[in-house]
């Protein structure tokens, strides 16, 4: 079992710049994979980005169903996403949020089919396809690793009421929180 790290939040740098490559394959990158399960878990996210807890690597876990509810769990180092071909492209126009954004969602147009080719945390070679809600976190996953947030994808109005309801749901925490 991991240990669970503070989730860092839009603003931080670490978050709005491409993350590097991983280079070395072993207790180092499993104990770092765990901690980020950990932490998804207690955040209750399906997926998580190692830069969410302020470590610029290529890697991002999930455990999340599929368009037909099948869960499927699991870890992606140094992912290349692979979007459907123009021909077998359908969107999804659903919700999304994140973790690094807490409490605020938008309708966010993605391709309902994705894929990932990158290595597990032992440095064998994956590929995972997704549907559904699967689909859309490989590819929010996959844009964290390279500085993007997905409120960076939303028309520049919707993105400015999405920062200003997080703006204000932080300022009211604050404001009942002990000094």
């Amino acid at each position: 079992m991991g240990e669970v790290r503070p989730i860092v939040h839009v603003g931080d740098p670490v978050l709005h710049r491409p993350c590097e490559p991983v280079t070395r394959f072993g207790e180092e990158l499993a104990a770092l994979v765990d901690d980020m399960f950990a932490s998804m878990y207690a955040a209750e996210g399906v997926g998580l980005a190692a830069n969410q807890i302020g470590v610029p690597l290529r890697v991002f876990v999930y455990d999340c169903p599929d368009a037909d509810g099948v869960r499927h769990k699991g870890v992606v180092v140094n992912p290349a996403l692979e979007p459907p071909g123009l021909g077998e492209r359908r969107l999804d126009t659903g919700d999304e949020g994140c973790l690094s954004v807490p409490g605020q969602y938008a309708p966010l147009p993605r391709p309902d089919r994705a894929t990932v080719h990158g290595f597990d945390a032992a440095g064998e070679p994956v590929t995972v396809t997704g549907t559904g809600l699967l689909a859309r976190c490989l590819q929010h996953e996959s844009d964290h690793l390279d500085g993007r947030l997905y409120i960076d994808r939303l028309p520049a109005k919707r993105r400015k009421q999405v920062l200003a309801a997080y703006q204000a749901t932080q300022s009211a925490i604050a404001d009942n929180s002990p000094l």
